[in-house]
């Protein structure tokens, strides 16, 4: 099932890098903060989400910054390990925030940036 949600980045996360104990292979994951005013009573949301993989992690900060008006598509995820469960939301694509949708910063306006 795919999800949306358009708001503003808040906050980009570190890069986080390790290596698969099962395959051995390296990895890297960043996690970013979007919010948006959808909640109840039109109070500020934010949600936590990640990319997974290089050429993603690359491409969310090659042409996103703090700031931008965005619009996520996402995937959520539960895992368990242990006993607990641990939910994530994986973003897929990251584009520019439509005109209508919220207000975007005029010198990207029209700059559509899928991964």
């Amino acid at each position: 099932m795919e999800f949306t949600i358009t708001g503003t980045i808040k906050k980009i996360l570190e890069v986080e890098k390790g290596t698969s104990k099962a395959t051995g292979k390296e990895w890297q994951k960043q996690l970013f903060v979007v919010s948006n005013n959808e909640g109840y009573e039109n109070r500020e949301q934010s949600f936590c989400f990640e990319v997974f993989g290089e050429d993603k992690v690359s491409k969310l900060t090659q042409y996103n910054k703090e700031g931008d008006n965005v619009t996520v598509h996402f995937n959520i995820s539960t895992n368990e390990w242990n006993g607990k469960y641990f939910t994530s939301l994986g973003a897929w694509k990251v584009m520019k925030a439509e005109q209508g949708e919220t207000p975007v910063n005029t010198d990207d306006a029209g700059e559509s940036l899928p991964f």
